[in-house]
C-alpha cells in the first residue's frame, strides 16, 4: 500500500515522502479500514518538525483522524464489522489502510461528509472539553476565539453558539472574518488589520470584558486577552501556534479575579474517558440532527500532501483541512 512517511525531523515540503509498505493486520482490540479521507491539524505540522510537546517518532506520518471503512476485525471487538463506516483517532499513518484502535472509533450514520466526521472527532472534542469541562461556559456569557477559522477555533464558534454565548471572533484576512460572519459571529476581529484587537473587545462588550476567551495561539495573543478578561472570566490556554509561550502575571490575574486554565484534551482523554464519551456521544448527535456543521477546507489529494502541510503551517487553510484518498 502507499504511505506518505518522513524519517527525519524537520520541513515536511523537504523530507516527506510517498514508499510502499504492507498492509497493517487487525490486532486485539483493533480493526483496519479502507481510508477514505484523512483529517491534518497544525499539530502535525509542528510533530513533523519535532517542535510538538510530545516526541515525534520516527519514521513519522502524518495522521490526526481517520475516516474509512472496516475491510477487517481484529480479536475482541463486538461492536463493529467489516463494512462499516467509521472515524477514529489516527493510526500514525496517513496510507490506503490504516489500524485503529476500536474503542476510538465511531461508527457514522449515513450522509455524514468525511470532512464534518473528520472535524467532530478530534477539533470539536478539544473545543468542547475546554468549553464545557474546563471553561464553564453558560448561557448569555461572551466569548472570545483567537484563530476562529482554524479547525479548533470554528468548532468552539459554533459549539459557543450553540451553549447561548454571544461570541467574538478573530481571524487573519478579510475571507477569513467573512466567513465568521456568514456562521453568525457577533463581532468579527481581522488581527492583521487590527493587532491589538483589546479596544474592539472592550467596546464591543461595553468595557465589561469577556467571559470565556479561548486561545490557541498564546504570545501576543495571550498578553492581549489578559486585558480582555471580564470579573470572574475564565482564559483558556488551547496551544502556542504563535511559537512564544507567555507569561501570566499573578497580580494581574488576582486584581481581575479571572483564571487561567490549561486545556489538554488528549492527555485528558487517557486519564479518564469517561466524559470524553459522552462529550463524543452529543457532538455527533449534533452532527446527525443538524445543529452542527463544520467547515471543510476545499480538499487535497493523496498526492498534495505535503503542500497541504504546508498551507496549513502558513494559515492558508480554513475550517477542517482533510486529504481524500
Amino acid at each position: 500500500m502507499r504511505i506518505w512517511r518522513q524519517h527525519e525531523l524537520g520541513d515536511p515540503v523537504e523530507l516527506l515522502q510517498q514508499e510502499e509498505v504492507d498492509s497493517p493486520a487487525a490486532g486485539s482490540g483493533q480493526i483496519v479500514v479502507d481510508t477514505e479521507a484523512v483529517g491534518l491539524t497544525f499539530v502535525d505540522c509542528l510533530m513533523a518538525r519535532g517542535l510538538y510537546q510530545m516526541e515525534t517518532r520516527l519514521p513519522w506520518s502524518p495522521c490526526t483522524e481517520v475516516v474509512g471503512r472496516v475491510r477487517e476485525v481484529g480479536e475482541g471487538v463486538g461492536h463493529l464489522t467489516v463494512g462499516d463506516r467509521v472515524v477514529g483517532i489516527g493510526g500514525g499513518s496517513l496510507a490506503e489502510h490504516t489500524a485503529l484502535r476500536a474503542s476510538g472509533a465511531h461508527k457514522l450514520a449515513e450522509g455524514i461528509s468525511a470532512g464534518a466526521a473528520a472535524a467532530a472527532l478530534v477539533n470539536y472534542g478539544t473545543s468542547w472539553f475546554a468549553l464545557h469541562d474546563r471553561g464553564q461556559i453558560a448561557e448569555g456569557e461572551t466569548l472570545l476565539v483567537h484563530a476562529g477559522m482554524g479547525g479548533v477555533g470554528s468548532a468552539a464558534v459554533q459549539l459557543g453558539q450553540i451553549a447561548g454565548a454571544k461570541v467574538i471572533a478573530t481571524a487573519g484576512g478579510p475571507e477569513k472574518t467573512a466567513l465568521l460572519k456568514d456562521i453568525g459571529v457577533d463581532l468579527a476581529i481581522d488581527y492583521r488589520e487590527t493587532p491589538d484587537f483589546v479596544d474592539l473587545v472592550r467596546d464591543h462588550t461595553q468595557g465589561q470584558g469577556v467571559n470565556v476567551c479561548f486561545d490557541p495561539v498564546g504570545g501576543d495573543v495571550f498578553d492581549r486577552s489578559r486585558r480582555c478578561m471580564a470579573w470572574d472570566g475564565r482564559l483558556l490556554v488551547i496551544g502556542f501556534t504563535s511559537g512564544r509561550i507567555a507569561d501570566a502575571p499573578t497580580n494581574h490575574i488576582l486584581l481581575k479575579n479571572y483564571s487561567v486554565v490549561g486545556v489538554h484534551w488528549g492527555a485528558s482523554v487517557g486519564r479518564n474517558p469517561e466524559p470524553s464519551e459522552r462529550a463524543r456521544q452529543a457532538i455527533f448527535a449534533l452532527l446527525e440532527n443538524g445543529q452542527l456543521d463544520p467547515p471543510v477546507f476545499p480538499p487535497f489529494a493523496f498526492k498534495d500532501v505535503p503542500t497541504a502541510l504546508n498551507d496549513i503551517y502558513h494559515r492558508r487553510t480554513w475550517g477542517k483541512a482533510i486529504v481524500e484518498l
